[in-house]
């Protein structure tokens, strides 16, 4: 019984300190100085009976501390600052959802930019499809993804805590899994028996398939039918897609009853683009949608910038995707610039 008392005062006293100097770390960062703040929420998923973390960027006056958000040995981070003062008035928001194993923090290139253009941005965690929480089997269940981002909305439009984001006003904006999220949101709607298929016979030019069959899942064995159900939030009155996940298991009919206003980016030249991902038959029959390509970029080319050492990294811990590569002809941070324009233009111009 001593030695666990001891162990306990150990415990107690390293922790102390480990808050004390986490403190101090905090106190002695410097003064924020720009105008992308970021605080931090949660709200309870009733489709899966836990809370949704989600990170919150929003127009900011100079003050509150700096710090870096995101980012680690393969990715940079975005500068932002923590509780810095919200500027004056409502802004209209942006919810965005990131891809399968993915992660807010990853966003942060596009979450600052879209702040400093007088957006508030919502950028959920969706559990079990995110970077330290993920699994094949939760991956399996898409239809998860948009109830979290409905569960977010709820909290952000249903509390006074953020008295700063006009509720009449919010657009949803997705990459990959969340470009289907995105849709789905939308009114999308996917067709079970297509989803059930996915995989059989081809892996779409994408490791999806290669990493449901690593873990010994049959789409065939699970019930998908809960993928066919209407997901519209109808809070959303416009959107973003990139490169969305599923979207050949669309239905059409869901497609043409889509009546907001869409932007539909593939990234990418044509006929390099993975057909797991690639929207150009979809989106014709969008009624108001603006189809693209970003040329001399690539399905990975959304997400942060990499730091030198990142490719090796990412070959060390045997990561199946290139996620540091980009066509070649030009810079991520040139293809993130060009990407800020057209979605922070296209949301300027499609606020309801």
């Amino acid at each position: 019984m001593s030695k666990l008392r001891t162990f306990l005062q150990i415990t107690a006293c390293t922790a102390g300190l480990a808050l004390c100097g986490w403190g101090g770390y905090q106190l002695t960062r410097p003064a924020y100085d720009g105008t992308a703040g970021i605080t931090y929420g949660s709200a309870y998923a009733p489709v899966r009976d836990r809370d949704v973390k989600f990170h919150i960027w929003y127009p900011a006056t100079p003050g509150g501390r700096a710090v870096t958000v995101g980012g680690n040995g393969v990715f940079h981070g975005t500068p932002a600052g923590r509780n810095a003062p919200h500027k004056d008035g409502q802004f209209p928001a942006v919810i965005i959802s990131h891809g399968a194993g993915g992660n807010a923090g990853q966003f942060g290139w596009i979450a600052s930019e879209l702040a400093q253009a007088g957006f508030v941005v919502i950028l959920p965690n969706h559990p079990g499809t995110t970077t330290g929480d993920a699994s094949a089997e939760a991956a399996v269940r898409v239809w998860e993804r948009p109830a979290d981002v409905s569960a977010v909305l709820d909290e952000v439009t249903g509390s006074d805590a953020y008295p700063y984001i006009d509720r009449a006003r919010i657009s949803v904006l997705g990459f990959s899994a969340g470009g289907y999220t995105a849709m789905a949101l939308s009114g999308a709607r996917v067709d079970p028996e297509k989803l059930a298929g996915f995989c059989d016979g081809t892996d779409h030019g994408m490791s999806d398939c290669a990493f449901l069959a690593h873990f010994g899942i049959d789409l065939h064995s699970f019930d998908l039918s809960p993928a066919g159900q209407d997901l519209r939030d109808p809070r959303i009155g416009s959107a973003v897609i990139v490169d969305p996940g599923i979207v050949g298991t669309l239905t059409d009919d869901s497609l043409t009853e889509i009546d907001i206003p869409m932007l539909v980016l593939n990234l990418g030249d044509e006929g390099t683009i993975p057909s797991g991902v690639d929207a150009s038959h979809a989106a014709p029959l969008i009624p108001q949608t603006d189809y693209r390509l970003v040329p001399d970029s690539t399905h990975f080319s959304f997400l942060a910038e990499c730091k030198p050492a990142g490719p090796r990294i990412l070959e060390k811990e045997g990561e199946p995707d290139p996620l540091c590569d980009d066509a070649g002809g030009r810079s991520r941070a040139d293809i993130h610039a060009e990407l800020s324009k057209i979605i922070v233009r296209y949301l300027r111009d499609n606020i309801e």
